[in-house]
């Protein structure tokens, strides 16, 4: 068993690891707990009641948070040259086409989200190995792949994040920063949350939110009562 650091000891005694926490009071926890030299991110994780290996229980979604992720965001927008100056005006980083696939098969990955065009989805199928796994694939569901491009990239850039659920029942999303105060984590988290519960397949049996928790990088997880999530 790995030996706990002098720093995790002191964190886990601020706080009872049993206890399921009030939203509120949870987040008052883990920012008592973030103790890095840099902006840490405050993220949520939560296991669901589902079996990812059946499709129709599969939970996957988009959620524009309220106060943004506080994460500067790269964009790339897989587009016809006549949507370019669409892009390039609502702020994309990246824009164009067979270049961009040419540099994205040759490896180059240093984006967060990529948007497409329906059109060109051929071209963009190609790279779903290398974008699949790394959570990049445009996809209808999310809203990367769609004709306003404009609107599109502003919604990514105004705190839009993708979400789907990995092959342990398990939505691992980031809800902002450290240095939010208490009421836009709170609110955030609970945009997310919410929306998630909206999701439920109707082929789930059982409890659906199984349990939930939200943590800051490198500080232990604190674990909140689902009831509280809408309360």
């Amino acid at each position: 068993m790995a030996k706990l650091t002098k720093k995790r000891k002191e964190a886990l005694a601020k706080f009872d690891s049993n206890t399921k926490y009030p939203l509120t009071e949870a987040v008052d926890v883990v920012k008592e707990l973030i103790n890095t030299n840099f902006d840490s991110s405050v993220d949520l994780n939560v296991r669901l009641g589902v079996d990812p290996r059946k499709a129709n229980q599969m939970v996957r979604g988009s959620v524009t948070l309220p106060h943004g992720s506080g994460k500067t965001v790269k964009v790339l927008v897989l587009c016809t040259p006549d949507k370019e100056e669409e892009a390039k005006n609502a702020g994309a980083d990246y824009y164009g086409l067979d270049e961009y696939i040419k540099k994205i098969k040759d490896g180059w990955t240093d984006i967060d989200v990529v948007i497409t065009m329906p059109s060109v989805m051929p071209k963009v199928g190609a790279l779903g190995r290398i974008l699949g796994p790394r959570g990049l694939m445009p996809n209808p569901k999310t809203g990367t792949v769609t004709m306003d491009i404009a609107k599109a990239v502003n919604e990514v850039k105004a705190g839009k994040i993708d979400f789907k659920v990995d092959k342990f029942g398990i939505i691992h999303a980031g809800i902002g920063k450290g240095s939010f105060d208490k009421q836009k984590l709170v609110d955030n988290a609970r945009e997310l949350l919410t929306t998630i519960i909206k999701l439920k397949p109707t082929s789930s049996k059982g409890t659906y939110v199984k349990s939930v928790y939200i943590s800051g990088t490198m500080s232990p997880g604190v674990q909140i009562e689902p009831k509280s999530i809408t309360a």
